[in-house]
């Protein structure tokens, strides 16, 4: 937990801080915007929870956060919330909680279905998320979108035997063993419900995952603006080629989908059809940018 001594002066006084180890990731602010936003650069608390409501979801923030730079005065939900990651978001759709500073703060995700979970990017390998997946069936394959986030990749490997799907392009010393690496910019049915779409641009073998035309798992391809208000890529932090992004962003209009859930940035959910307006929409803004 966070240190008392490293407080930062711009939370307000209270029992809920963040303290100047923060890395700005936004995880924070995703799940108590009531209670953190931004300054200088870092997240603080400006204004303590009253409600029991925002009380569980800063202590939800807490936990999640990647560096531990969130602490409070009061732990007494601390227990009963380590076991709320996964949370479920959707249909047999959870958002894991528990991010890795490896991964800067990355959001991961559990599919849940009887033909085998889906991990999408790796969390942080901690013992109540680990329980709790293992008692939603485990890990039969762990779909890593790019190489950013990665995380614990290997831990969850070892814990569950889950099968690891990285990009050819996206390997490194640390992935060498990865058990699938897919090439090419052809996209990929893993089954029925789960198609891989390469979509270069963030970096050279970024690749999304589509889950049952309705779900798609965007890694730091594709995310919302809340200050923008509309879907968004990270032109400030391509590391490949922003043109490319572009035109992996076009092929996505062949497909559709009412969830973008990313890495980065906030989900997003709309009919089909408004999503693919909202595309369009990201694209011509991109072109402008």
């Amino acid at each position: 937990m966070a240190s008392r001594r490293k407080r930062l002066k711009t939370n307000v006084d209270g029992p809920f801080f963040v303290d100047r180890t923060c890395i700005d990731c936004d995880t924070c602010r995703k799940l108590a915007p009531e209670v953190f936003d931004r300054s200088d650069e870092k997240s603080r608390v400006y204004a303590q929870p009253i409600s029991e409501v925002d009380f569980v979801l800063a202590t939800r923030a807490l936990i999640a956060c990647p560096t531990a730079s969130i602490g409070t005065e009061d732990k007494s939900l601390l227990t009963d919330v380590r076991s709320a990651f996964p949370d479920a978001i959707d249909d047999g759709v959870y958002f894991c909680g528990y991010t890795s500073e490896k991964s800067f703060g990355a959001w991961s995700y559990l599919i849940v279905r009887s033909e085998g979970n889906v991990l999408v990017d790796s969390p942080r390998f901690a013992g109540p998320l680990i329980e709790r997946i293992e008692a939603l069936g485990g890990v039969e394959d762990l779909f890593l979108s790019h190489k950013d986030d990665v995380a614990d990749h290997a831990a969850f490997h070892e814990r569950f035997g889950c099968r690891r799907i990285l990009h050819a392009r996206e390997i490194q010393p640390d992935t060498r063993e990865v058990e699938v690496q897919p090439t090419g910019t052809d996209p990929i049915r893993l089954d029925e419900d789960l198609l891989m779409i390469p979509v270069p641009g963030h970096t050279e073998g970024h690749m999304v995952l589509l889950y049952r035309n309705k779900y798609l798992f965007t890694g730091d391809h594709l995310a919302f603006s809340a200050a923008l208000g509309h879907l968004y890529a990270f032109e400030r932090f391509c590391w490949y080629s922003f043109d490319e992004q572009r035109k992996s962003m076009k092929r996505l209009l062949d497909y559709d989908f009412e969830w973008v859930l990313p890495g980065h940035g906030r989900p997003f959910h709309a009919p089909a059809a408004q999503m693919r307006e909202e595309l369009a929409r990201c694209i011509d803004w991109m072109a402008g940018s």
